[in-house]
């Protein structure tokens, strides 16, 4: 059944993309204390996002107090608030690694994998591979249209750049990333040690 798919609610990342600057924007209002239906009401008040319609803003700041929420953890969702935005970014890539199962699943077994192997190349064959895998296993992601499919592979091929794993959208070959010792420290103490290939962290 696709609704009990882990992947279910994935194809939101073709509307959420990695919206740093609208979940650093959130995480300040939850750490300055405001409850989720006064975050929702501040952000599309004063229209926090410069979004053109209302709608899109309340859909947008739910998915970031989503995916904070989903770190479980205060002391990193200060950290998106206050830390240098490299800091928060890196951060924020865990949080929708928490959030979103694909995104988790993508970023250890494609990006951990090569860091493990010591394999940097990367492009279009590594995602392609993946999403059949995906597909072959899952069937609610064998049921998306190939337009879906393409966006996602967008959006994580953005979440990479954001974040420095790659330079651009033709590089050919992943950069080696450093995990803060901020966002390291809440990864182990919250027993969370799988996720830490996907920042090339193997101590």
């Amino acid at each position: 059944m696709t609704g009990d798919s882990p992947y279910s609610g994935s194809g939101a990342l073709t509307r959420e993309q990695f919206l740093f600057y609208e979940t650093r924007t959130t995480a300040k209002l939850m750490y300055a204390g405001l409850l989720e239906d006064e975050i929702i009401r501040k952000i599309t008040t004063d229209n926090l996002f410069q979004y053109p319609t209302e709608k899109s803003i309340k859909q947008i700041s739910r998915g970031c107090i989503a995916r904070l929420n989903a770190l479980e953890d205060d002391s990193l969702i200060q950290a998106v608030a206050t830390e240098p935005s490299e800091v928060a970014k890196q951060i924020c890539l865990y949080a929708i690694m928490k959030h979103r199962k694909l995104v988790w699943d993508f970023m250890l077994t494609v990006i951990g994998e090569k860091y493990r192997l010591r394999d940097t190349s990367f492009g279009k064959i590594d995602l392609n591979i993946f999403f059949m895998r995906l597909q072959e296993q899952d069937d609610n992601v064998a049921s998306w249209s190939d337009a879906t499919v393409v966006k996602i592979k967008q959006v994580l091929v953005r979440i990479l750049i954001e974040n420095d794993y790659l330079d651009g959208v033709k590089a050919d070959h992943l950069n080696l990333v450093w995990l803060n010792s901020t966002l390291e420290n809440a990864i182990r103490s919250n027993g969370d040690e799988l996720a830490l290939p996907a920042f090339n962290c193997f101590s």
